[in-house]
């Protein structure tokens, strides 16, 4: 690895600027989907190796634009080669004066090279490489892309470590780091342990830029596991590492996954500090909730039979906060649902990728919230579950959703159910978000999420 001073690299970038404006808006991570990319701003190009050996490899840190304003920051490793061979023929960008440049992650010797730097605490120009104090990383283990849609980059390394690599950045504390290691400072153990991070420094401000953990062999997600057990009756099949006897029933992990989320909910409130929601904390929260109603409103059509109903959720909220009543809000997961889960062969639950909802600002992720608010967003998911089995089964979603409830009160004392008007602002508020979602992505999908509007405009709350 060359320790190279910082480059800001506008040769690099103006050679491979016509071949990234054609393969970035391909990426499934790329968020600027729709608008074409029109020029790019570099904040740092690190040479990680020289290109005299038969492997270059540069990290890049870019402002992709589109239309007006900088554009999002996205992280690229690249690496190019005279010969790219056929197992890399998916990862091609392009080719420039004779060499072949592809997408770094999918070649082994790259991603060795990302793990060493951290084993090793390396500083190479603007990158930082650290370790947790105390993490046993040891070398030549081999690497593996993982090849499922995610909104970031994933590498495992054998059985031991996965690291997630961010693709849209911003400058600042991201909570996939923050949030991770406070819970393991506080001895909670439903989170896979930090093990190291990268990171940048430019311009005066550090860069969270990805983030290595413990890599929890044999798991399963949430949201395959529930697939698995939507409509089922327990004893109908079985599901590998469970060995409760008696048949699988998903609705006894959704008891476990709610004190799962509750352990969590306890430890970061220890952790990190809390606050106090009364009426002046509550209005521009009640008051964003319902620009983002009319907003959807107003780009959906379908939800304008149910606007008023809707805008009761929201009043009803700030009618209590108006009376007195208060809230407690802590740092929470930010963008809670099945597939952020992971249990593991012996039936342990595991919460994972704290960066909260990736399109809204770094700043918002990090402010206390509502616990309830992750809540809220296990049960939409409880309800894509249910709503993805043939025919779909609403019943069953009913009773996952109450299990999980049950269990979050056997940790904390709370059932989430007896706050129903807090509970129900904030899963309003994230059905419209999936209206919107789903009418811009996913039209198929649409009818999932109007259910639930149907039933929370009717004040129905089962």
């Amino acid at each position: 690895m060359a320790d190279t001073a910082l480059r800001p690299g506008p040769d690099l970038l103006t050679s491979l600027a016509p071949l990234l404006r054609e393969w970035l808006p391909r990426q499934r991570w790329f968020a600027g989907k729709g608008l074409p990319v029109t020029g790019f701003t570099p904040v740092a190009v690190t040479e990680l190796l020289p290109p005299s050996g038969r492997l270059s490899l540069h990290h890049i840190l870019v402002h992709a634009r589109q239309g007006t304003g900088p554009g999002d920051c996205y992280q690229l490793l690249v690496a190019a080669r005279d010969t790219l061979p056929p197992h890399l023929a998916g990862a091609r960008i392009g080719e420039v004066d004779g060499h072949t440049y592809y997408d770094a992650l999918h070649d082994p010797w790259p991603a060795e090279i990302l793990l060493e730097a951290i084993r090793s605490e390396a500083r190479v120009g603007a990158l930082r490489f650290s370790r947790v104090p105390g993490a046993d990383i040891p070398p030549d283990l081999v690497p593996r892309l993982v090849t499922a849609e995610q909104s970031n980059s994933s590498v495992t390394y054998g059985d031991t470590f996965i690291l997630k690599l961010l693709r849209r950045v911003l400058p600042g504390v991201n909570p996939d780091l923050e949030l991770p290691l406070a819970l393991t400072r506080e001895g909670c153990d439903r989170v896979p342990d930090p093990v190291g991070w990268i990171g940048a420094e430019v311009g005066g401000e550090a860069w969270v830029l990805g983030v290595a953990q413990k890599y929890v062999a044999g798991a399963v997600d949430g949201w395959e596991l529930a697939l698995q057990g939507v409509g089922k009756e327990p004893g109908e099949f079985e599901v590998w590492g469970y060995d409760g006897g008696g048949g699988y029933d998903f609705a006894e992990d959704a008891r476990a996954l709610g004190r799962a989320t509750a352990e969590v909910h306890q430890a970061l409130a220890r952790a990190l500090p809390t606050a106090t929601l009364g009426q002046a904390q509550l209005q521009p929260l009640v008051e964003g909730m319902t620009e983002r109603l009319e907003a959807a409103v107003q780009a959906v059509p379908s939800l304008r039979p149910y606007e008023v109903g809707l805008r009761t959720a929201f009043g009803a909220l700030g009618e209590l906060a108006a009376e007195g009543h208060t809230w407690v809000a802590q740092r929470i997961h930010g963008d809670l649902h099945l597939g952020q889960c992971l249990r593991t062969p012996g039936g342990k639950w595991l919460l994972i990728d704290f960066e909260g909802e990736p399109a809204r600002p770094l700043a918002e992720r990090r402010m206390p919230q509502p616990a309830v608010r992750d809540v809220a967003g296990m049960l939409r998911s409880f309800d894509y579950a249910a709503y993805s089995a043939e025919p779909p089964a609403p019943q069953w979603a009913a009773a996952c959703r109450a299990a999980y409830c049950s269990g979050y009160a056997e940790v904390t004392g709370a059932d989430p159910r007896t706050d129903p008007v807090l509970l129900r602002a904030y899963e309003t508020d994230k059905a419209i978000y999936e209206v919107v979602y789903e009418a811009r992505h996913r039209p198929d999908w649409l009818p999932v999420p109007l259910s639930a509007i149907r039933r929370l405009a009717a004040h129905e709350l089962t």
